[in-house]
């Protein structure tokens, strides 16, 4: 019944942040928060859970930046876990289980190895115990691939160092001897783990990634709620995943909240429950053991839900709604969709979100799955939701209820476009936290919590909005932050 309606639902472009006396710099707010009860990150910023966003690569970039990458599912568990496995791998204080070879394999197999994990070489073992190691500088000239790995491997005065050797003496120790890796071994000369110059070059590189207490970039993977999202948890749990997203576009719904009691009795990591936008749905969830919720119906770029379903709420009433309720429990919010620029991820905080989920101004850098196309002389990359018909072909049905529906009678609730080439993802993280650093000097806000509690809004007319944006002027010179929309 319209009777019923009891608010006016606002969005981003409805409202601005007040300003206020302030008293901090930019540079010296701190952006840490918390993306799940347990789960701590640098930077507000989660790169979201589609195919054309997140992947390995994008997920490691964006970790080396302080945010967190979530691994889209629109593909087969294995795989998934793979992705996973990857990122975990990518660096790390010291390896715990590096990649070994047997010296019986081929060297073959060992290029393979080094290409899938994007490393210089392997150590190899044989019952656990090292015997030898094979680099790049082994194989540099090696022309018949079907050699024995032993044949061409290094085994005579192999430096190692002892179980509790420290970051520092081992930089020593491989700078001492000109090598890139060190085999760390126990007394029975069994291999505990690997340290190499690239992963300690890496904590220098990148001070501020969000890594777990192994050193290791920390990574999240989606699930949904089909009769393979338990196989596909138990994967994604053996490859290390951090946190478990359940991704679907209704989590205001049984199988969602039997998911997470399950996911919850059965492993210890954190689940975030998703996608909901009313304060009903945040108390089902956080009843049910979610240690994130994840707030978005329809408003992405290339998302039709509201449109095609009619229904939804306009992101900044759906954030302050929920976090009402999850407040109350100490349950973070991640405000998924509906940013287009830095100045929404502001707003989205100050309205009560912990982190921001990023996709359409991501899908564009270099580190994105999807594809490079040049139009009218302008390089763009491909976009899709994963409401659209190819992600619900690649395997995203269950996620809109329609699983077990044929491709014809699919009824899709995204779209297929692009956006424009950004370049390294570095360049466009700089860009969104240089633009919330900004807007919380403005706010006179330290930290999160300070936005949360201090900060105010004024609900803006169409014309406040266009006052807003750049008007009256062609723009001749191109920001790095900022593309008009009309």
């Amino acid at each position: 019944m319209l009777e019923d309606i009891i608010e006016v639902g606002l969005t981003f472009d409805d409202a601005l942040l007040l300003p206020a006396k302030s008293e901090v710099l930019p540079r010296e707010i701190d952006l840490t928060t918390c993306f799940s009860r347990n789960l701590k990150i640098n930077i507000p910023i989660v790169s979201a859970a589609m195919d054309t966003v997140t992947e390995s690569d994008l997920a490691i970039a964006v970790a080396r930046e302080g945010g967190i990458g979530i691994i889209h599912r629109a593909m087969n568990p294995q795989r998934q876990a793979s992705e996973i496995d990857k990122v975990k791998k990518s660096e790390s204080g010291m390896i715990l289980d590096p990649i070994t070879i047997s010296e019986d394999e081929p060297i073959s197999l060992a290029m393979s190895l080094m290409e899938k994990y994007r490393i210089s070489g392997v150590p190899v073992t044989e019952r656990g115990k090292l015997i030898g190691i094979l680099t790049n500088r082994d194989l540099r000239f090696e022309t018949k691939f079907n050699k024995k790995v032993k044949q061409v491997m290094t085994k005579n005065k192999l430096i190692t160092a002892p179980v509790g050797t420290t970051l520092e003496k081992a930089q020593k120790i491989l700078n001492k001897y000109k090598i890139e890796k060190l085999p760390i071994v126990d007394r029975k000369n069994n291999l505990k783990g690997l340290i190499t110059i690239k992963d300690i070059e890496k904590r220098k590189k990148y001070p501020n990634a969000c890594k777990d207490k192994l050193g290791r970039l920390r990574v999240g993977a989606a699930i949904g709620t089909s009769e393979d999202s338990h196989y596909r948890a138990d994967l994604l749990v053996k490859a290390g995943v951090d946190i478990i997203v359940i991704d679907t576009a209704h989590g205001h719904s049984s199988p969602v909240i039997a998911m997470l009691k399950s996911l919850k009795k059965k492993y210890d990591v954190d689940v975030i429950g998703g996608n909901i936008a009313t304060a009903e749905a945040a108390l089902d969830l956080i009843k049910a053991g979610a240690d994130g919720i994840k707030v978005g119906i329809g408003p992405g770029s290339i998302c039709t839900t509201r449109i095609i379903a009619g229904t939804g709420v306009p992101q900044l009433t759906a954030i302050k709604n929920c976090y009402a309720v999850a407040r109350k429990y100490g349950v973070p919010i991640i405000a998924d969709g509906g940013i287009k620029y830095s100045g929404d991820i502001t707003k989205a905080l100050a309205a009560g979100a912990h982190t921001v989920m990023i996709g359409s101004l991501f899908a564009g850098t270099d580190e994105s799955p999807g594809e490079i196309v040049l139009l009218q002389g302008r390089s763009y990359k491909v976009y899709r939701g994963m409401g659209s018909l190819g992600a619900m072909e690649q395997g995203t049905r269950d996620r809109y209820q329609q699983a077990g529906v044929r491709t014809s009678k699919l009824v899709p609730e995204g779209v297929e476009g692009r956006v424009p080439y950004k370049g390294p993802l570095a360049h466009s993280v700089n860009q969104l936290i240089g633009g919330l650093r900004s807007g919380m000097g403005y706010c006179g806000c330290k930290n999160l919590e300070d936005l949360r509690k201090k900060a105010r809004f004024v609900r803006i007319s169409n014309a406040g909005l266009r006052e807003s944006h750049v008007h009256d002027v062609i723009i001749t010179k191109e920001a790095p932050n900022y593309r008009p929309e009309w």
